[in-house]
């Protein structure tokens, strides 16, 4: 099924992935595996591939709604002025989440959109062109993949039986040395692109979901798809996940509302 098959989504909406398929088909998939790599000042990685289909959406983007775009690839200073400029709209890019697995060939990276207005996401894409896999989402009219609507699968309301997504660099010693060591869940997964991750718990692909500290740009897309799919978000102190700072928040996130409340419960117990 075609995104154009999706009539109560907006025009605005299937637009956003039709560029993002584009992108991917003539700017990042032609550089798969050649692209060069550089080292940015944070120590994350960074190729000639991340700045051109940046600089690809920031032509494009404007056309479809007109507003600033905020990037991954910018100063911290432009970002932070951008964003207080944005209350009446803002598009916030990562035009490649997921680097590492692009420079290696590793087949999970995406491009990640979201049209911001008043601080909340109203349009998302995230769109991995190895697996050509588009998922997308609208404020209140659902989240799919490549037109099929989301969740995919009943997830497990049990802990026990779930699959989580964990990414253990950012949490703490003690949370890390507990979930390798004695985990609640059946299995663990971790595949190295935060806003791809975001939407396999939106699909079902992953039950459970827990990240340390994303950047605005790696959760922005994501947690649109998730919410609109009918999943579960927090943080580790907050059960409101717009409450911490816009710019590094960590995750707990759920598909299910019983394993929700039991995966927050359990890690909120570890000192």
């Amino acid at each position: 099924m075609s995104a154009t098959a999706l009539p109560q989504l907006s025009v605005h909406c299937l637009t956003l992935v039709e560029h993002l398929r584009t992108l991917g088909r003539d700017v990042i998939m032609p550089r798969y595996m050649t692209a060069l790599r550089e080292r940015k000042a944070d120590g994350s990685l960074l190729t000639e591939v991340d700045i051109v289909a940046q600089k690809w959406l920031m032509e494009k983007l404007p056309q479809l709604i007109d507003c600033p775009v905020l990037g991954e690839e910018m100063t911290q200073a432009e970002q932070r002025s951008l964003w207080l400029q944005g209350a009446d709209g803002l598009w916030i890019i990562d035009p490649i989440d997921g680097t590492t697995n692009f420079i290696n060939g590793i087949p999970f990276f995406g491009t990640s959109v979201a049209y911001y207005r008043n601080g909340l996401p109203q349009i998302a894409c995230v769109f991995n062109p190895a697996a050509d896999e588009a998922y997308y989402a609208e404020r209140g009219h659902g989240a799919y993949l490549n037109g099929m609507s989301l969740p995919l699968r009943q997830a497990h309301s049990a802990l026990a039986d779930c699959v989580a997504g964990v990414d253990f660099k950012r949490v703490s010693g003690t949370l890390a040395d507990r979930l390798a060591r004695n985990p609640p869940y059946y299995s663990q997964r971790n595949f190295g692109s935060s806003a791809i991750e975001w939407c396999f718990l939106a699909a079902g692909r992953l039950d459970l979901y827990l990240h340390g500290g994303q950047m605005l740009w790696d959760y922005a897309a994501g947690r649109l798809v998730l919410e609109e799919a009918g999943g579960f978000m927090c943080s580790p102190e907050h059960d409101d996940f717009d409450q911490p700072d816009i710019w590094r928040r960590a995750v707990i996130g759920a598909a299910h509302p019983l394993a929700f409340r039991a995966w927050v419960d359990w890690i909120r117990a570890i000192p």
